[in-house]
């Protein structure tokens, strides 16, 4: 793990597709991050790795999956593979001895991310869920804030997130690719309450729409009870206008995050917070704002530290597994 030629220890990446969310944001952000560097891209057509290598400038091109897996001089892979593939790859790569960035959600159902980590800790590698936006300076801000007390005890989170997309072609309109809002974009609505709840729910109810052609659900709200009291509600919905926000409320405060998960690597991000004044004609407001960050980037670093420092990750494997219990129990309504 050292880059050639000037003794820096860095993780050499590999990139397990041609994902277009690979090709637009990840890649090009893991290869910013200051100890990676991007060796190799695989595609299942050899062509079309190659074209991404090239755009990407990535030195090597695999012409199969397996190609990727069995490079000696790769040490992670980052997979944005539909979801349905997310578990087949990664048990592959790691058993491999390859480390596993792999895309949100982690699995189909709880059971099979289970049997994800399992296989990891056997070929003692790491595995992470690629939450992105846990990482960013605003989310960081918003869970020591929440811990510290500064909007007193948590009540509630609330999550609207929605974009449209009524394309049948696409992966996220496919059941058998694991599509559907709760899938897509439900599983973020899920891990930003556990994550400022610091909690498993007790209790899971909620609605599901869904599309008589296609199967999927294309709006989804649910109602997540967590010890203490506190709830968390959210509405996700892929025919709806593009909209995100999440809301955070205490007994005495409360932080609005503007733009909570789709977060833009060139804007300055703002967290709105606040306690007092005259709510909520004139409440007292304070507008944090954090400069410019790219979250893939900040992920990528924090995931090659473990990797180079022999440490555990940032966030445990298991809360893909725990994530996915909710999501199980909302599709099952």
């Amino acid at each position: 793990m050292t880059a050639e030629g000037t003794g820096a220890r860095v993780v050499r990446w590999g990139i397990l597709s041609t994902a277009d969310i690979g090709m637009r944001k990840v890649t090009p952000a893991i290869a910013q991050a200051a100890n990676a560097e991007v060796v190799a891209i695989a595609s299942r057509e050899a062509d079309r790795a190659q074209a991404a290598a090239d755009q990407l400038g990535v030195p090597t091109a695999y012409p199969s999956y397996q190609a990727l897996l069995d490079a000696d001089d790769v040490d992670a892979l980052y997979i944005p593979l539909p979801n349905d593939q997310h578990a087949e790859w990664t048990v592959k790569a790691v058993q491999a001895g390859k480390h596993v960035l792999c895309e949100k959600p982690l699995a189909m159902t709880a059971a099979q991310a289970q049997e994800m980590v399992d296989a990891s800790r056997q070929a003692g590698v790491l595995l992470q869920e690629a939450f992105m936006y846990r990482h960013h300076p605003s989310w960081v801000e918003t869970v020591r804030r929440v811990r510290d007390g500064q909007i007193g005890d948590l009540q509630a989170v609330h999550t609207f997130f929605s974009y449209y997309n009524d394309d049948a072609t696409n992966i996220r309109n496919r059941p058998e690719n694991g599509g559907g809002a709760l899938m897509d974009i439900g599983c973020y609505a899920v891990n930003a309450a556990r994550l400022l709840a610091g909690a498993e729910p007790t209790d899971v109810v909620g609605s599901v729409r869904r599309d008589p052609v296609m199967g999927i659900d294309t709006l989804s709200s649910a109602v997540l009870t967590f010890p203490g009291g506190v709830h968390s509600s959210f509405t996700v919905g892929i025919r709806s206008e593009p909209y995100q926000r999440v809301h955070v409320v205490g007994s005495t405060g409360r932080i609005e995050i503007e733009i909570p998960f789709n977060i833009p690597p060139h804007l300055p991000t703002r967290l709105h917070v606040s306690a007092g004044g005259d709510p909520p004609v004139d409440p007292a407001t304070d507008v944090v704002t954090f400069e410019a960050a790219d979250q893939y980037t900040i992920q990528a670093e924090l995931f090659g530290r473990a990797i180079l420092d022999g440490a555990p990750t940032v966030v445990d494997p298991l809360d893909a597994v725990a994530n996915m219990r909710v999501i199980d129990a909302l599709l099952a309504l």
